[in-house]
C-alpha cells in the first residue's frame, strides 16, 4: 500500500486505535462462545452417560462419541481465535500509526461471532442428542421396559432377545443426528 495509502487512512480516521478492539472481541467471541457450547455438550451428555453407566457399564465406551465430539466444538474456536489473533498488526514501528482498518475490525468481529455462536449452537444440540442417545441406547442394552409381555415373537431361535440389531439401529441414528450436529460448527 506504501506511506501515501497509509498517510490518507489514518488521516481520515479510516484506521482509529479503537479498531483493534474490533478485531480482539472477534477473537474472545470466537474461542469464549465455541468452547462454552463444548462445555455445555459435554456436560449434558456426560450426565446421561453416567446415569446409563450404573445401569449398563457395557456401553459406557460405545457411548462416549457424543462427548469427544463435543470437545471437538472447543478446537475449532481456538483455531478460530489464532487465526484471527495472527491477523491482527501491531502499530508500525517508529510512527505508531495503527494501519488496522474499521472494515477489518469489523470483519474479524463478525468472524469470531459467527464461528463462537456456531460452536454454541452445536455444542448444545450434540449435548441433547447425546443425552437422549446414550440414554436410549443404554436403557435398550439392559432390557428395561415398561411393558411386560410372555408373547416370543421378540426372541431369537435360541431363546434370546434379539436386542443387539435394534441397540445398533439406535446407536446408528444417534451417531449420524451426532455428525449433522456437529457440523453446524463447521
Amino acid at each position: 500500500m506504501g506511506d501515501n495509502g497509509e498517510y490518507y487512512l489514518n488521516q481520515y480516521g479510516l484506521c482509529p486505535s479503537w479498531a483493534l478492539s474490533l478485531g480482539y472481541m472477534g477473537v474472545a467471541a470466537g474461542a469464549v462462545l465455541s468452547n462454552w457450547g463444548s462445555a455445555w455438550g459435554t456436560w449434558k451428555a456426560g450426565v446421561s452417560l453416567l446415569n446409563t453407566g450404573i445401569r449398563h457399564p457395557g456401553s459406557v465406551m460405545k457411548n462416549v462419541i457424543p462427548i469427544v465430539m463435543a470437545g471437538v466444538i472447543g478446537i475449532y474456536g481456538l483455531i478460530i481465535a489464532v487465526i484471527l489473533g495472527g491477523n491482527i498488526p501491531s502499530p508500525t514501528v517508529g510512527t505508531g500509526e495503527n494501519v488496522y482498518s474499521i472494515y477489518t475490525g469489523m470483519a474479524h468481529l463478525c468472524a469470531g461471532l459467527c464461528c463462537g455462536l456456531s460452536g454454541l449452537a452445536a455444542g448444545g444440540c450434540i449435548g441433547i442428542i447425546g443425552d437422549y442417545g446414550v440414554r436410549s441406547v443404554g436403557y435398550r442394552s439392559s432390557n428395561i421396559s415398561v411393558v411386560f409381555s410372555t408373547d416370543k415373537s421378540g426372541f431369537d431361535e435360541g431363546g434370546d432377545e434379539g436386542n443387539s440389531g435394534d441397540e445398533n439401529k439406535l446407536f446408528v441414528g444417534m451417531l449420524i443426528m451426532l455428525i449433522f450436529s456437529e457440523a453446524l460448527a463447521l
